[in-house]
């Protein structure tokens, strides 16, 4: 293979992978490398689940793509889903988590545009967010290590400490929109907001007037044993955006409002060519058959517990390597002493693959449907893992 002729944007792991069953994958050579990265919290049912394969395969004998110039059956089934197990109203289809943000973003201006508030169009946003790649959504994210060298960052974006509610009071001006924020960081290194910080940022929108928009991107579609992160509190939100497990490893993501916030997305205000296309509406249709089964988001928090409990036990006997042990549901971070890269090296090593995060944090972010069995195999390799380099260190 020549790696030569793409983009080197990626720093990747010298490691190919030919085929994957449930929570592993294999490489070429037959090496099974047991998969808690989960394509960075995409591949929700794991490797070719049975349902979803079915659903994808069928589906591709008979439509893939006609574009939202025609009604889409699977996209008015999967929204109703979408609505009936949330707060929104209305759902606006795309192929990833930053164009679900960019919705989003634009949801939320054009409903004060209609309302006589043109003025209002800017978004507080919290420091350690990531909300994408684009252009708008590397400056509501706010790292100076994904802004550099890419011209002015847009306006419109006002930054403040992750879950200070005093300063995003202050934030707010005449011009303020809305504030966006992530109920559960994910590449900010698994940071929890604190005991009632949606509530209090849900009253101060109520107070000024203001969105609250959550990106549930990574946290979204059961990942914390709730379908929305959000749903472990008593607020909802204006506007959600979701993707990744939505699509069990096939590329879609969505924007869910309430009526009153999408009241300015009318014709032709917004569009996409592939969004909501048929391929995408019948695994994410498959992906919600499963995570909509009784009984399996509470085993998911069961799950989360379980592994959260075990990695403690790892962290107590090698605090030289882990801190502690962050988290919520199926979606865990292990705090390093040393650096993550390091650590994130040695699971690698023991054939067990997470994902570095901020906040020098390992994330471990396995299939929902993860047995007990391999949680025990992970948390074994963890340890030896630890093991190893507490004894060099």
């Amino acid at each position: 293979m020549n790696a030569k002729v793409l983009y080197e944007t990626f720093s990747r792991a010298p490691l190919a992978f030919e085929r994957g069953e449930g929570c592993w994958l294999i490489t070429g050579d037959g090496a099974r490398y047991l998969d808690f990265a989960g394509g960075i919290a995409v591949n929700s049912l794991g490797h070719s689940h049975p349902h979803l394969v079915a659903a994808l395969t069928e589906q591709a004998a008979k439509l893939w793509h006609v574009s939202n110039l025609y009604q889409v059956p699977g996209q008015e089934r999967l929204g109703e889903r979408l609505v009936e197990n949330s707060f929104a109203d209305r759902v606006f289809f795309t192929n990833s988590g930053a164009e679900a943000l960019e919705c989003a973003i634009k949801t939320a201006r054009r409903y004060h545009y209609v309302n006589g508030n043109p003025e209002k169009f800017r978004i507080i946003t919290f420091e350690g967010a990531f909300h994408g790649r684009t252009l708008a959504t590397i400056a509501a994210g706010g790292q100076a290590k994904y802004l550099e060298g890419f011209g002015p960052k847009v306006d419109g974006f006002d930054q403040v400490p992750f879950g200070d509610v005093e300063a995003a009071r202050a934030a707010i001006t005449p011009e303020t929109a809305a504030i966006l924020i992530e109920p559960l960081q994910g590449e900010g290194g698994i940071r929890e907001l604190p005991q009632g910080g949606l509530a209090a940022l849900r009253q101060l929108c109520d107070e000024h007037g203001l969105l609250l928009i959550l990106d549930e991107v990574q946290c979204g579609v059961g990942r914390t044993g709730k379908l929305f992160a959000y749903q472990w509190t008593d607020i909802e939100p204006d506007i959600v955006a979701i993707a990744k497990g939505i699509g069990g490893g096939f590329p879609m993501g969505a924007c869910l409002a309430t009526e009153a916030a999408a009241v300015g997305m009318t014709p032709g205000t917004h569009g996409t060519t592939f969004g909501g296309n048929p391929l995408a509406m019948a695994v994410g249709n498959a992906v919600l058959d499963v995570v909509l089964e009784p009984g399996f988001l509470d085993d998911v928090a069961r799950k989360g517990l379980l592994l959260k409990q075990r990695l403690a036990s790892v962290a107590d006997e090698f605090p030289d390597v882990i801190e502690g042990i962050r988290g919520s549901g199926l979606m865990a971070g292990l705090k390093c002493r040393m650096p993550n890269t390091t650590v994130n090296m040695a699971l690698r090593d023991e054939k067990l693959l997470a994902v570095p995060a901020g906040d020098n944090v390992v994330r471990l972010l396995p299939p929902l449907n993860v047995s007990d069995e391999e949680i025990g195999i992970a948390v074994d390799r963890i340890r030896k893992a630890a093991q190893g380099l507490s004894a060099k260190h």
